[in-house]
């Protein structure tokens, strides 16, 4: 089996971790500091924000508001609002950042690897031809085109316009 190294994740890793009780995702849901916390999009059931620990640019997180491991657990409104906001995070992504493509998916459960299993979110990964080069491989580093706020500030005005 060969190794998957994602050495610039090691942030997330080494990072304190919060004790059960706490949860980023309600945190940032009832903060109303969105610039601060990177939330891109409020709808009525959920909202959408950056990864902290983006495995690419541009790399979105679509959160329930409800505090809920399983999808089947949401009310059927947050299941459709959620997959409305992914589906619009996909097409402002390809066409803001000109992504080729897009990874899409969730990790339910810490077996599955979901590093935030007891509050659900999707994964949005902008992805572009080529962009897997020598860099990760070779000198473990992945390289970044753009810093968090730099990508907040190019997103954010697509976003607003969705309300």
């Amino acid at each position: 089996m060969a190794p998957l190294w994602a050495p610039w994740r090691m942030d997330y890793i080494r990072a304190p971790k919060k004790s059960q009780k706490d949860c980023i995702f309600c945190e940032k849901a009832q903060s109303d500091q969105d610039t601060e916390n990177l939330v891109l999009c409020r709808g009525l059931f959920s909202y959408v924000l950056l990864n902290l620990f983006p495995y690419n640019n541009g790399h979105i997180l679509v959160a329930p508001f409800h505090h809920k491991a399983e999808f089947a657990d949401l009310p059927s409104e947050t299941r459709l609002e959620m997959m409305d906001l992914a589906a619009q995070s996909m097409r402002i992504v390809k066409k803001v950042l000109t992504a080729d493509g897009v990874n899409f998916g969730a990790n339910f459960g810490s077996a599955a690897g979901a590093g935030i299993a007891n509050h659900l979110h999707f994964h949005i990964v902008p992805r572009w031809n080529g962009d897997s080069s020598f860099m990760p491989v070779l000198g473990h580093t992945r390289v970044m085109m753009d810093g968090l706020q730099e990508t907040y500030l190019q997103l954010k005005p697509s976003f607003d316009k969705l309300k």
